[in-house]
């Protein structure tokens, strides 16, 4: 049996938890409604992943090369060579300036000032050179030389612009090469999940590298759809890949999009969300395990199942009425009152610490303190223990946002009341730019970890309308 995974996270002290199967509990001013269903059968396909912009490389038309010259129709193979113009007498230099230098193409059109041109005999006249937007790379032969070995090449097509080059970040000069560095000072280019950022309907969500790793293995998914009754539902899903395994990015970005996509699907045909959430984190893991079977040719050499790709998970489902969440793994969810009393942590960590805690067999300075104390005992992936999705359900009695994030943030706000400290007062009526902020608290703190998290207002209840 797998050991458990080291978590991608700095050391912070703090509570956490043992979590069980379906966790439905009540904090002060949240009551929780006992679970609705239970998993379904199949989950949905996972979402595609976002496709990149493809640029064009079409060919030049018309271009000619030594072994084959292209010729268009307009103009004439051989043109003519340039003519030759008697200047006066005494004006050798004059008549030096006048005549085109040799190898020069020929010009339509025009004359030197008080000469006249002559159609050479056998050849079109000057009016018939070349079209504009055809050059002529090399001098045309004179008359009676034989063949000609010039290459007329069909000027670019000025509707295919060309792909500006990147510039340095960094020096803001140099040009940055198909590694990603700067070619001028070797600075490295911010990469596409460097630092995401994005807002669909009242929901915002915010992911960063951080100042200490290499890369972001962090990923989200937010999204907005409406019930069977024509109710909005906002979802949010963030997940962080565990840095100890293998392809950690690819884990969590394929979880975050599976189980989006799974709860867009099933909210509208009337599943109860706290069993939609169950249903999603079940297609999170299904997408993650898939990973396991495209492991490059040397690790199927070793157990496939080794080291596996590998995930923790949380997400959000915040209705007109009713709130909740599913996790596994450390990953958490807050809930933050608009008046911030009682601020709760919604979320039990999958975690050494927290068991031990749980169990009684250490207090909470102690675990906490240990070097284990990060390493989670829940995940998605292929090498993870029997998976057992949380789910917890809750009816908030006042307006306030849900924190949904990795531990790249709450190592830097570990309570609740830390964490309400943290979120801007402001936050339901502006959540991107809280979640900025909140980014922002976590890399002002070190930035030891990537950092996501998504921010989920909670709607006013309807005026006379009770707690269940």
């Amino acid at each position: 049996m797998p050991g458990p995974h080291a978590a991608s996270g700095g050391h912070a002290t703090g509570v956490g938890a043992s979590g069980d199967g379906a966790s439905h509990r009540a904090a002060p001013g949240v009551h929780a409604p006992a679970p609705s269903g239970s998993a379904a059968d199949g989950p949905p396909h996972p979402a595609a992943p976002h496709a990149h912009t493809a640029h064009a490389s079409n060919a030049t038309p018309g271009t000619g090369s030594p072994g084959a010259p292209a010729h268009p129709a307009a103009a004439d193979p051989h043109p003519p060579a340039p003519n030759a113009h008697t200047a006066p007498a005494g004006d050798a230099a004059s008549a030096d300036r006048s005549a085109p230098s040799p190898g020069a193409p020929a010009q339509a059109g025009t004359a030197p000032t008080g000469a006249q041109e002559s159609p050479v005999q056998g050849q079109p006249a000057a009016s018939a050179a070349p079209p504009a937007g055809v050059r002529l790379d090399r001098r045309a032969p004179a008359e009676g030389t034989g063949g000609g070995d010039d290459y007329p090449l069909q000027a670019p097509d000025p509707r295919v612009a060309a792909e500006p080059a990147a510039v340095c970040v960094a020096c803001r000069a140099g040009r940055v090469d198909d590694d990603g560095y700067c070619e001028n000072c070797g600075h490295a280019q911010p990469r596409e999940r460097d630092h995401m950022e994005q807002e669909c309907g009242p929901v915002a969500a915010v992911s960063d590298r951080g100042l200490r790793h290499h890369r972001n293995e962090d990923a989200f998914a937010v999204g907005t759809t409406a019930l069977p009754d024509g109710s909005p539902v906002s979802v949010a899903v963030v997940c962080d890949g565990v840095s100890s395994a293998t392809r950690p990015d690819e884990a969590s970005l394929a979880a975050s999009r599976a189980a989006n996509a799974s709860l867009l699907d099933a909210l509208p045909r009337g599943t109860h969300p706290q069993q939609a959430m169950h249903e999603a984190i079940l297609a999170a893991s299904e997408a993650v395990n898939a990973l396991a079977g495209e492991q490059p040719a040397e690790a199927d050499e070793h157990a496939p199942q080794q080291n596996a790709p590998a995930c923790t998970i949380v997400g959000a489902v915040v209705t007109a009425g009713l709130l909740v969440v599913g996790w596994v793994g450390d990953s958490r969810a807050y809930w933050i009152p608009v008046d911030r009393s009682p601020a709760v942590r919604l979320t039990e960590d999958d975690s050494w610490a927290a068991q031990m805690v749980a169990a009684g067999l250490m207090g909470e300075a102690e675990a906490y303190a240990d070097h284990r104390a990060h390493a989670i005992t829940g995940w998605l992936g292929a090498d993870a223990y029997e998976l057992e999705p949380h789910t917890a359900a809750f009816k908030p009695d006042r307006p306030g946002v849900v924190v949904v994030c990795t531990d790249g943030l709450w190592n830097y706000a570990e309570s609740a009341d830390e964490m309400a400290e943290a979120v801007p007062a402001d936050a339901a009526a502006r959540p991107l730019h809280a979640a900025r902020v909140l980014v922002g608290h976590a890399l002002d703190g070190g930035g030891h970890d990537n950092v996501t998290v998504a921010l989920v207002p909670f709607p006013a209840v309807p005026q006379g309308a009770g707690s269940a």
